[in-house]
């Protein structure tokens, strides 16, 4: 059985050398990066659109060169399915919200024991693995003037290609399966994300966000947010 790999991004020295060990006991097989931009490199050249070949990455905020906010936002630019985890010495409310903002699984304050670590990092891949299980339909269908291929993951209007996720397919089949209904955020989430906690709905949130993009071309489509309830994929009305 392979073992789990995590990208970690930690510039202090010792405690990131202690967190590697740790993690290795535990056998995950870590791949250490003493600043954003060497992270930011491990990364790339590790990572196509197909496959990424890290399971979850662990980034410090206050890095050199490149900090943490910074390095997911390009990491989740490229491949937005990968869980991260902000670890923070920083209280701020501010700083929380923008790192669930950009989707992150989990904000992890400094100091802590390494065991919450390993028990969160559990957690965020046993979520991730139901994920992976969700099956979509693999035949074309057409969403207003798009197609959606879901062989290829692809989004379709003209000449324009738009490269979708897995989860973004399983995300538009959904809505388009519900169409002009008001679904429950908790039902999308547990659909989907497996989990209605705190950080899947902060995940979610990006995903529709990006979603919304995608559709802008077609003024028939829209994704209607009814405060406190849930969703509403509205198509031709």
């Amino acid at each position: 059985m392979s073992k789990t790999k995590i990208l970690l991004a930690e510039d202090d020295y010792d405690f990131g050398s202690i967190l590697k060990q740790y993690l290795e006991i535990h056998n995950y097989e870590v791949t250490w990066a003493k600043d954003g931009k060497e992270a930011l490199d491990y990364f790339e050249s590790n990572t196509t659109m197909e496959h990424c070949a890290f399971d979850i990455c662990v980034f410090d905020v206050m890095m050199p060169h490149m900090d943490g906010f910074t390095l997911a936002e390009k990491v989740v630019h490229k491949y937005p399915e990968v869980p991260f985890v902000f670890l923070t010495a920083k209280k701020m409310k501010e700083d929380k919200i923008k790192g669930l903002k950009l989707g992150a699984d989990d904000y992890i304050v400094k100091p802590f024991e390494a065991d919450i670590l390993v028990l969160r990092l559990q957690n965020i891949l046993k979520r991730a693995q139901k994920n992976v299980s969700k099956q979509i339909s693999t035949t074309n269908q057409s969403i207003g003037a798009y197609t959606l291929d879901t062989v290829n993951y692809q989004l379709i209007i003209g000449d324009t290609v738009q490269r979708i996720t897995e989860k973004e397919a399983q995300l538009i089949q959904f809505f388009y399966k519900n169409k002009n209904k008001l679904i429950k955020r908790e039902d999308l989430l547990t659909e989907i994300w497996g989990s209605d906690d705190f950080f899947s709905g902060r995940s979610m949130d990006v995903f529709i966000s990006r979603i919304r993009k995608y559709f802008k071309q077609d003024t028939s489509i829209s994704i209607e947010s009814t405060r406190g309830i849930g969703l509403t994929f509205k198509i031709g009305v």
